[in-house]
């Protein structure tokens, strides 16, 4: 599908970075100064719906989630971890892991909610350095995974 943001290979900077990409997925750490943290596990195949893989593909798929929820909550040390899968907008396999804290923008409606308040901006730098040791936490989270 030519048209899906998703399919597309190319990353822009703002968007994000590239974590870790294998032959059926990648791992993007967002691009979002209100969620440091958040990361989204993509599909490489435009495929809509998690019925649409086989049973095998299904299990790496939410293998690959939750080594990114465990490297999130241990470098991010979050007050929980949400995990979404909406496709209303792209309807092309991703999950979001998403850190959330007490005092984050959105806290306690979801990520796409509006604002109810404002993080202190000393805890937004210090999440910012944390997501620095992201990278590495995945990496190794997904290694233990073969």
């Amino acid at each position: 599908m030519t048209n899906c943001v998703l399919c597309k290979d190319e990353l822009r900077p703002e968007d994000g970075q590239l974590v870790w990409r294998g032959d059926d997925c990648r791992v993007i750490l967002v691009n979002d100064s209100d969620l440091p943290g958040f990361c989204r596990v993509i599909w490489n195949r435009h495929v809509a719906e998690m019925t649409d893989l086989t049973y095998g593909e299904r299990e790496h798929v939410m293998s690959l989630v939750f080594a990114v929820e465990e490297a999130v909550r241990h470098v991010m040390h979050p007050d929980k971890v949400n995990i979404a899968a909406l496709g209303n907008m792209v309807p092309h396999i991703h999950w979001h892991v998403i850190p959330r804290y007490k005092d984050d923008a959105f806290f306690p409606g979801s990520a796409w909610s509006q604002r109810t308040q404002q993080t202190p901006s000393s805890n937004l730098e210090m999440r910012m350095k944390l997501t620095q040791q992201l990278p590495a936490a995945i990496k190794s989270a997904i290694a233990l995974l073969s």
